[in-house]
C-alpha cells in the first residue's frame, strides 16, 4: 500500500514538473516540434515515466536529468534566436522537393521521403496533380509547404478588386449552457440584448444554447443541445 501510495505521488511530481518544464520551453515544444524538440519531448516523457515508477527513494536523479534536457532545449532556443547560422544548424532548413515541374530527388534522400509519399501528402493537401503545383518545400518540423500555380489558386477578392469588411474573431457569449459574461462585455453587448435575441430564435433558457456566439457585425448565432436522431450516425459509418 506505501509503494502504490509513493508512485501515486511521484507520478503527479512528474505531471507536474513536465507541465512547469513544457511551459518554460514554449508551446512551439507541442505544436511545431523540431528534430531537437522530438527527441527532448520523447527523452523527457521517458525519464518522467521511469521516475514515476521508481520505487527506489532515487527521484532525484531523474529529477535533475530532465531539469538538463530542458535547460539545454531552452539554452539552443536561445542560441537559435541569436544566430541565423546556428538555427539553421539546430533547427534546419526547408528543402525544395519540386519546383517548376521538376522533382529533386537528392533532396528527396536527404529528406528520407519517396515520391509515393510526397503524392499522398500533396493529395490530402488537396493536390491530385503536380501540374497544379508551383513549389513543394519540406520545412523543418517535417510538414510539407505547397504554393499552387497561380492558375490553381482560389480567387481572392483582390483578384475581383473587391473590398470586403474586415471581419474579427467572434465572441463566445454561451458555453454548454453557461454564461460567459467577460465576453458579453467584450463584444459590446449587454445580457438585455442576447435575451431578447435568444428568445427571437426560440430559446427560453441558456441551458437550451449549447454554443452562442456573437460576430463583429452584431450577428448572433446559437447552437442548441441536441442529439444526432436515431440512425443519422449510420450514414456515416
Amino acid at each position: 500500500m506505501n509503494d502504490i501510495i509513493y508512485v501515486l505521488l511521484l507520478s503527479l511530481g512528474s505531471i507536474l514538473e513536465m507541465f512547469v518544464l513544457t511551459k518554460l520551453m514554449g508551446y512551439r515544444q507541442m505544436s511545431e516540434l523540431s528534430m531537437f524538440d522530438y527527441i527532448v519531448g520523447i527523452t523527457i516523457g521517458s525519464i518522467a515515466a521511469e521516475m514515476a515508477t521508481s520505487l527506489d527513494n532515487n527521484f532525484l536523479q531523474p529529477l535533475t536529468a530532465m531539469l538538463v534536457y530542458a535547460l539545454v532545449s531552452i539554452l539552443l532556443s536561445k542560441l537559435s534566436d541569436c544566430s541565423v547560422h546556428l538555427r539553421r544548424y539546430i533547427v534546419g532548413k526547408p528543402l525544395i522537393l519540386f519546383h517548376n515541374d521538376v522533382l529533386y530527388k537528392e533532396n528527396m534522400k536527404k529528406a528520407k521521403l519517396d515520391i509515393s509519399e510526397l503524392l499522398g501528402q500533396c493529395r490530402i493537401n488537396g493536390y491530385f496533380n503536380l501540374t497544379q503545383v508551383e513549389i513543394i518545400l519540406l520545412e523543418p518540423n517535417g510538414k510539407l509547404s505547397i504554393l499552387p500555380k497561380a492558375t490553381e489558386r482560389p480567387a481572392t477578392p483582390k483578384d475581383l478588386t473587391l473590398s470586403p469588411k474586415q471581419e474579427s474573431l467572434c465572441a463566445n457569449l454561451i458555453i454548454d449552457g453557461k454564461l460567459m459574461p467577460e465576453n458579453l462585455k467584450r463584444s459590446g453587448k449587454d445580457e438585455i440584448w442576447l435575451k431578447r435575441r435568444l428568445h427571437a430564435l426560440g430559446y427560453h433558457s441558456y441551458k437550451d444554447v449549447f454554443l452562442a456566439t456573437c460576430d463583429s457585425y452584431g450577428t448572433l448565432k446559437a447552437y442548441p443541445v441536441r442529439n444526432p436522431a436515431k440512425g443519422q450516425e449510420d450514414v456515416l459509418s
